[in-house]
């Protein structure tokens, strides 16, 4: 299980998708990254991650253009469009840019497709270090449906995970640190590609340098879990996650489900987070260059949500263009320390559109999550019992507000407005009956 000493809290950065689409330059890529290192390394932020497309000259939005040219090298693997990363001229690929990053004190990640392109499957190109060419090893019956660049590899060919591990050879030269794999977790047409996550895998372990890995789309099969435990640091629970109340309702469920499955090294992913400025060269998530359109109190659950449930965090906006409150969901850091050390994070109760979560601190410390998901102000209530804990002096502290809101005993009470949250620590608290062992075992 080597790859679990990567990625031992759930990864947090920023992904050029939710506001450039497949269009990101390189020049926009370091201004978000100048902007982490200023404002956000301190919390914990650290991997700045090109998204879909890097290798297409002519990307123009989010909406995918089939059929076209992509940048290749002369063994099949995609390098990045010279027009939009200039530094990649010379066969640099993405030195430079990762470089850069790696100065600031940051990480830098890539997306890429599952499989290999399929204008080297029709050039016949070279597959590195072997006599076999792209024709050998493709399998272009297995193909994307929302995207024409790939055909997926077959396993059983001579030079298949030898193509795997030349394009992990490649990035890492490049010096990359983290790769979204895509069309792989869930691929619509044929469900989860386990043939491929395992070259993927074997790729990384042999290439020499660290690589996290993320698997995309959702929602990945639960039945699989320790497939993905095995092979992954992250996969995604849900299809492509927006700025849209019924996603986020939804993600409550999705969240239970997977909440077993949640570990150093390992976490189910809620998605990216489409905060602040987003849209602005992307069509997708039903409107173009917007603000999130998720109400502050929407906001506040969706962190609250993903931070006791300990999905990694990717930010989805353009960064500079933050205002006051987007940068104080994000740099919170009693929030924060929940989302990266907190554990046991498990849903206490759900009664219809009431639902409460609660994890563990240390041993007098445990958080709670109320949230209201009607369309009106309800009251949301949990006891002591129901948390497992005792105490007669329950501390009770306010974490989005930084605020201590003074005893609490044997019941926690709530009227929260609609869509919304309370985050609450409590100290001083005895843990009671099984979860204590639960604690200790973890």
């Amino acid at each position: 299980m080597k790859h679990h000493h990567e990625a031992l809290t759930p990864p947090m950065g920023w992904n050029s998708w939710d506001c450039y689409g497949a269009t990101v330059t390189e020049e926009e890529v370091k201004g978000n990254a100048d902007y982490m290192a200023e404002h956000l390394k301190d919390y914990g932020w650290e991997y700045i991650v090109v998204d879909i497309q890097w290798s297409e000259p002519g990307a123009v939005s989010s909406a995918y253009r089939p059929f076209v040219p992509l940048e290749m090298d002369a063994y099949s693997r995609l390098i990045p469009a010279v027009n939009r990363f200039p530094s990649a001229r010379n066969g640099k690929g993405f030195q430079s840019l990762a470089s850069y990053v790696h100065q600031l004190g940051l990480k830098f990640g890539i997306h890429i497709m599952r499989g290999i392109p399929r204008q080297a499957v029709h050039q016949n190109t070279k597959i590195l270090g072997t006599d076999v060419r792209a024709r050998d090893i493709a399998k272009p019956n297995s193909i994307c449906p929302w995207n024409t660049d790939m055909y997926g590899v077959d396993h059983t060919k001579d030079g298949a995970r030898q193509y795997y591990d030349s394009l992990f050879q490649l990035y890492a030269e490049w010096g990359v640190d983290f790769v979204k794999v895509d069309d792989i977790a869930d691929s619509k047409l044929y469900g989860i590609h386990v043939e491929e996550i395992k070259m993927i895998r074997r790729a990384i372990d042999n290439c020499g340098r660290p690589m996290v890995l993320s698997l995309s789309p959702g929602p990945a099969p639960l039945e699989y879990a320790s497939l993905l435990e095995e092979n992954a640091n992250m996969w995604r629970m849900t299809d492509d996650f927006w700025d849209l109340w019924p996603l986020l309702y939804d993600m409550f469920d999705r969240c239970y489900k997977w909440s077993k499955n949640v570990g150093p090294g390992y976490w189910p992913d809620a998605d990216m987070l489409p905060l602040g400025h987003i849209g602005i060269r992307s069509v997708d998530g039903g409107a173009s260059d917007r603000y999130t359109r998720f109400t502050k109190d929407e906001q506040l659950t969706m962190m609250t949500l993903w931070s006791i449930f300990k999905s990694p965090l990717m930010f989805g906006g353009e960064l500079r263009d933050n205002d006051d409150w987007t940068l104080s969901l994000i740099t919170n850091e009693e929030v924060l320390d929940v989302h990266r050390n907190g554990v046991g994070a498990r849903q206490v109760y759900r009664d219809l559109d009431k639902v409460v979560w609660t994890s563990y601190g240390d041993d007098h410390t445990i958080y709670v999550a109320l949230f209201n998901l009607n369309d009106q102000r309800e009251r949301v209530t949990v006891t002591f019992e129901q948390l497992g804990i005792g105490g007669d002096k329950v501390e009770m502290r306010d974490l989005w507000e930084k605020a201590d809101l003074g005893l609490a005993t044997d019941i926690i009470d709530f009227e929260l407005p609609p869509h919304g949250t309370k985050f609450i620590q409590l100290t001083n608290v005895s843990v009671q009956y099984c979860q204590r062992v639960t604690k200790l075992n973890l």
